[in-house]
């Protein structure tokens, strides 16, 4: 890593929301439809990354399948998250035409968040969200150690898929609020993991 330090991820309010979405948040104005783990997924990720390699060939630094699609077992929005790490995410030009032409298109751009950018693909039965980061960000640690705790230690496993759950069955603005409000979790669970990796 860069040493670059880390930033604070802190609940977004309405306008932070709005300001990140190109052309507008979409409203969830209800609950998360969670779907049970599938199999399949794995497989979609691999055919995605084919796409995403194809597209960037030598631009592409790291690509990796995160989120709780990457989890054996653990339900999930019908949504694959999947990680990209480029040399300079806030450099759209080296990257965002070549994934567009491959059908992605620039949903969210965080300057004042790693330059952080999403780009979406809809699916059939399950969609992409394509996250893009800097070489060096913090935030690439942070969720690998997320996710592959989740994948080998069977409590936070069950913790993180309950917290999960619970949330989802509440009604929210924005599918924002509801990953604002798995913080807690979130953050107790890579406090663990690094534990956990240094011990």
């Amino acid at each position: 890593m860069s040493g670059e330090p880390e930033i604070q991820r802190v609940p977004m309010t309405e306008e932070e929301i709005e300001a990140a979405h190109i052309g507008g948040a979409p409203r969830l104005d209800g609950r998360v439809e969670l779907a049970e783990y599938d199999p399949a997924w794995p497989a979609r990720y691999s055919r995605e990354a084919a796409t995403i390699r194809g597209a960037l060939g030598s631009a592409v630094l790291a690509l990796e399948h995160v989120g709780s699609t990457s989890v054996p077992g653990m339900p999930a929005k019908p949504i694959l998250d999947i990680l990209l790490v480029v040399a300079d995410s806030a450099d759209e030009a080296a990257y965002v035409p070549a994934l567009e032409a491959a059908g992605y298109a620039l949903a969210i751009r965080e300057p004042g968040w790693y330059e952080h950018r999403v780009l979406r693909r809809p699916g059939g039965e399950i969609g992409v969200n394509l996250h893009v980061l800097p070489r060096g960000c913090p935030e690439i640690e942070r969720m690998l150690l997320f996710r592959d705790r989740l994948r080998g230690d069977e409590a936070d496993h069950e913790l993180y898929a309950r917290t999960k759950r619970d949330l989802a069955g509440r009604e929210w603005r924005h599918i924002q609020n509801y990953a604002d409000a798995k913080t807690e979790v979130v953050e107790a669970i890579i406090a663990r993991a690094r534990r956990a990796a240094t011990a």
